[in-house]
């Protein structure tokens, strides 16, 4: 079994920063790809950055160059560096690993419990 546990998160003031953490353990051979989600209130849920293990990242348009996704892979952790927050950045974030169990097993994919990321004044 493999789990996914967030941290981070809060309320923050427009143009504030806040940094979320992600760190899967239990039966992991590899993590392939690591990414943030997010929800808002009425919303889909979206991507909003992700990661691969050999370091090439992807973002939202509406993320680029505000947030940055950085990995350890060592310990099996994503982190998402969030600057120059805007109120429409208000949303539940979830952290999604595509944990591969095996040296020939397909990534699965695991999500973290979520994570409130509130932005106001």
């Amino acid at each position: 079994q493999v789990q996914v546990v967030q941290s981070g998160g809060g309320l923050v003031q427009p143009g504030g920063s806040l940094t979320l953490s992600c760190a899967a353990s239990g039966n992991i051979f590899s993590i392939p790809i690591m990414g943030w989600y997010r929800q808002a209130p009425g919303k889909q849920r979206e991507l909003v950055a992700s990661i691969t293990n050999s370091g090439s990242t992807r973002y939202a348009d509406s993320v680029k160059g505000r947030f940055t996704i950085s990995r350890d892979n060592a310990r099996n952790t994503v982190y998402l560096q969030m600057n120059v927050l805007k109120p429409e950045d208000t949303a539940v974030y979830y952290c999604k690993m595509a944990v591969r169990q095996g040296v020939n097993g397909q990534p699965y994919d695991y999500w973290g419990q979520g994570t409130q990321v509130t932005v106001s004044s």
